[in-house]
């Protein structure tokens, strides 16, 4: 399947894979920076938000659906940027095509078997329950409350909830996708075994699910240590889009150049 995508920019193609609760505009103020500073960069919807929200029934492999989009776009190898759902995509692509992944950036990772703590336990059960009342608005709030810091700009603020009232507004119409069994379970040495160049880092004010996510995640890819992105939530790089992208633009600086 090919993908909604945004792209900027000629250079070293960067691949921006957004967060569970919005969708690809969480790059939009990402994307003219990038491309002025020599990068292409590429942000998609992956299937079930944002313009891929709708109309499809089969199993999904969202990492298969990023492949394929970026087949179309003529891009053969490329680094990749993730936040929290796009953090895992991209260590999926990662362990399934490791030949074509420069760099790998994760941001806010937690694996899905780590327990959650009673911070992340809570706002799963706020934003369930005002579902369940049928109250999209206060299951935004629940949603604000958990993935964006008391930090956060109005403007930011502003910016989320109308991604995520769209999100939350397309899961109650089309349901989510079902997704295929996750590549990352099949071998549990996958991500030990890959040799690529990464960067983990993670929100200063984040749920400590995704610290230690995020330190187990840094220290299976030998990446040095977690970066912690100050003042920000879980959505660290639509909160803090000038600290994320000097940290990016330093790390994708520091890639082996291309042959």
């Amino acid at each position: 399947m090919i993908l909604p995508f945004d792209e900027a920019g000629r250079g070293r193609p960067l691949v921006l894979l957004h967060a569970r609760p919005v969708d690809r505009r969480m790059w939009r103020a990402h994307l003219p920076p990038l491309a002025g500073a020599g990068v292409r960069a590429i942000a998609v919807d992956l299937p079930g938000h944002g313009e891929a929200a709708g109309g499809r029934h089969d199993e999904v492999t969202p990492w298969t659906d990023v492949l394929d989009t970026l087949d179309h776009l003529g891009v053969d190898r490329f680094t990749l940027a993730g936040n929290s759902l796009g953090a895992l995509v991209a260590l999926q692509i990662a362990v399934t095509r490791p030949r074509r992944v420069e760099g790998l950036v994760a941001v806010g990772y937690r694996p899905h078997d780590l327990p959650p703590s009673a911070r992340l336990r809570t706002a799963w059960d706020r934003e369930r329950a005002a579902l369940e009342a049928g109250d999209i608005e206060g299951a935004v709030r629940a949603g604000l409350d958990a993935w964006t810091s008391p930090k956060a700009s109005d403007d930011v603020r502003a910016h989320a909830t109308v991604m995520m009232r769209e999100q939350l507004v397309a899961r109650l119409t089309y349901g989510e996708p079902d997704v295929a069994a996750d590549p990352l379970g099949e071998d549990a040495g996958a991500l030990r075994a890959l040799t690529v160049p990464a960067l983990v880092g993670v929100g200063e004010l984040d749920m400590p699910d995704f610290f230690e996510g995020g330190a187990a995640l840094s220290e299976e890819l030998g990446a040095g240590g977690v970066a912690v992105l100050p003042g920000a939530g879980h959505l660290a790089p639509l909160e803090r889009p000038e600290a994320f992208q000097a940290l990016l633009l330093d790390f994708v600086g520091g890639l082996p150049a291309r042959p």
